[in-house]
């Protein structure tokens, strides 16, 4: 499930810097008021054999905003969205965020207008595709075709050899993580947006937007939905569009 924030800000613009990175000290922050046992576990711990942190959130939206070179566009009417498989979760989100007024994102303030829920698609066939609108990030082993190591910071692109395999792992890790049926299978990419890095807490990660269709269990499915895709996902990365 997903809590949809409506907000409203009179600022224009938003530092490339600051555009996911507010996200998961505000996640965090809303778990230590509302449920601070569970946000201590996910923090050193997370859950399942995995150690995984099963939430994620958006950039900030703005549909509206003017574009402008240099800067992310923010101004009138817009939404933020958090999102977790757990309800649990969700609940502190909500429970957190119905006490607020303002919401500091990275130093821009945005006012709160309303709060609702949403569901993830039924996924009845057992088949979805899923875009995202942040880039999906993912590391690999590092070593070239011949198996030789040639760096152990091995940010994986979609259009690389290794991509499938490492993506497919971790919808299996996160199903398994969950107690749910892992038995969930990327089928397709279907697109692949252009490479882009975004400022986090441990520096810069690179990946790059992705339609893919999946195959499994709906539960699993909904779950994947919820959280989001590849690695990172509490720090806003490979955030699904509802």
């Amino acid at each position: 499930m997903r809590l949809r924030i409506e907000v409203t800000t009179a600022a224009t613009e938003l530092a490339w810097a600051k555009v996911l990175a507010p996200g998961r000290s505000l996640a965090y922050d809303l778990l230590a008021r509302e449920a601070p046992e569970l946000g201590r576990q996910l923090h050193s711990q997370g859950v399942g054999p995995y150690g995984m942190v099963p939430m994620g959130h958006s950039a900030p939206v703005f549909p509206q905003a003017t574009r402008r070179r240099g800067s992310y566009a923010v101004g009138g009417r817009g939404w933020i969205e958090l999102g977790s498989p757990l309800f649990e979760v969700i609940e502190a989100f909500t429970q957190g965020i119905k006490r607020r007024e303002l919401l500091d994102w990275g130093g821009v303030a945005f006012r709160i207008l309303n709060v609702a829920p949403v569901d993830p698609p039924a996924y009845a066939s057992g088949r979805g595709r899923f875009r995202t609108v942040t880039p999906v990030v993912l590391k690999g082993t590092g070593r070239d075709d011949s198996g030789r190591r040639t760096t152990r910071q091995a940010w994986l692109l979609p259009t690389d050899r290794e991509f499938p395999v490492f993506f497919q792992r971790n919808l299996q890790r996160k199903a398994e993580s969950l107690g749910l049926d892992p038995e969930v299978s990327l089928t397709e990419i279907s697109w692949v947006g252009a490479k882009r890095s975004f400022s986090v807490s441990q520096g810069a990660k690179p990946g790059a937007r992705v339609e893919v269709e999946l195959t499994g269990p709906p539960e699993t499915l909904q779950a994947i939905w919820s959280w989001g895709l590849g690695q990172a996902n509490a720090a806003g990365f490979g955030w699904v569009a509802a």
